[in-house]
C-alpha cells in the first residue's frame, strides 16, 4: 500500500524529490519502493532522466487504475465509518398509522434531519404483526399503541394521547362538549382490521364489560381515510386519539370521553439483540424528545 501511495505521489509531482517531501519521507525510500514494485509487476512505470521523471504508457494505465481503486477504498472506509456511527444505512420501522404533522411524523422528521444518510422503510400494520416482525428481525423498531411488557423485547412509552369518540356531525351527541362511555353503548362501532383496530376492539370490550350492554362492533377492512368517510356517512362511530383528529375532517365530530380513565400510551418496541447504531440513535432521540406533545 505504501508503494502504491508513493507511486501516485511521484505521478502527481513527476519528481521523486518533491513526492518524498510531500509524503514526509526520504527520496531514497521512495525510489527503492517503486523500483521494487516495478520488479514485482515486470513493467517500468517511470522513465527517469536528469530533468526528472515521466510516466511510461504502462505506468499511466497502472496509475489510473490505482487512483480509481484508492477512491473506491476511501469511499468504502468512509461508508463503514458512517454505518458504525449510525449515519448511513436503513431502518425498517413498523407503525400503526402515519399522518402529516402527527407526533410520530415529527419524531421521524427530526431523525431524518439529524441523519440524512439513513433511509427509513415504513410498514403499516397491527401491533401483533409488528411485534412478530420485530422478533423475527424483519423490523428494527415498531411504534404501537398501549404499554407493552414483552419478555423477549424492549419497549418504552414515547408519548400518551387522549381518547376521542368520532361521530357523524348529525348525531344527537355531536353537539355536546364531551361524551361518556355509557352513552356510546347503543352505537355501532366501526373498527379497522389493520392499524390500531385490534386494540380499539379490545378497549371497547374492556370498557363495556360488566357495566352496560356490549355495543355492536363491526370490523371493516378499510384504511383510515375510508373509515372517516364511513363515519361521516352515518355507518357508525369509532375511536381515535386526539393527535389523530384532523381539523379539516368534514361531517365528523370528535368528542373527548369524559370517563375514560387514562390517556392512551404509545410505545417503541425493539429487540435487545439488535444493536444497529442507527436504531440506537433513533431510540435515543425518542427518549430525549419524550414526551413530544
Amino acid at each position: 500500500m505504501t508503494a502504491l501511495v508513493q507511486t501516485l505521489a511521484v505521478a502527481e509531482y513527476l519528481s521523486f524529490h518533491r513526492a518524498a517531501l510531500a509524503l514526509g519521507t526520504s527520496q531514497s525510500s521512495v525510489s527503492a519502493r517503486i523500483k521494487s514494485l516495478e520488479a514485482d509487476l515486470g513493467v517500468i512505470l517511470f522513465d527517469r532522466n536528469t530533468r526528472g521523471v515521466r510516466l511510461t504508457e504502462a505506468g499511466r494505465r497502472f496509475v489510473d487504475q490505482v487512483d480509481d481503486a484508492m477512491g473506491i477504498l476511501d469511499r468504502a472506509i468512509k461508508t463503514a465509518g458512517m454505518q458504525a456511527r449510525g449515519e448511513e444505512g436503513e431502518l425498517r420501522i413498523g407503525v400503526h398509522a402515519l399522518t402529516p404533522g402527527c407526533i410520530l411524523d415529527r419524531l421521524l422528521g427530526r431523525f431524518r434531519n439529524a441523519h440524512p444518510g439513513v433511509r427509513l422503510n415504513i410498514t403499516e400494520g397491527t401491533a401483533r404483526e409488528a411485534q412478530l416482525m420485530v422478533r423475527e428481525g424483519r423490523l428494527d423498531l415498531a411504534f404501537m399503541a398501549c404499554t407493552h411488557e414483552i419478555p423477549d423485547l424492549c419497549s418504552r412509552v414515547v408519548w400518551c394521547d387522549r381518547l376521542m369518540a368520532a361521530l357523524p356531525v348529525g348525531h344527537p351527541l355531536a353537539a355536546q362538549a364531551n361524551v361518556e362511555w355509557r352513552q356510546l353503548s347503543g352505537e355501532t362501532f366501526l373498527v379497522r382490521h389493520g392499524g390500531t383496530g385490534p386494540q380499539v376492539h379490545d378497549l371497547i370490550v374492556l370498557r363495556a364489560a360488566g357495566k352496560w350492554p356490549m355495543p355492536t362492533i363491526q370490523r371493516v377492512d378499510v384504511g383510515r381515510s375510508a373509515l372517516l368517510s364511513m363515519i361521516a356517512a352515518g355507518y357508525g362511530v369509532s375511536l381515535f386519539v386526539e393527535e389523530g383528529v384532523e381539523v379539516n375532517t368534514t361531517n365528523v365530530a370528535f368528542l373527548p370521553i369524559r370517563d375514560e380513565p387514562e390517556a392512551i400510551p404509545f410505545s417503541a418496541v425493539w429487540s435487545p439483540r439488535n444493536r444497529e447504531p442507527a436504531l440506537l440513535n433513533l431510540i435515543a432521540l425518542a427518549k430525549k424528545a419524550s414526551p413530544l406533545k
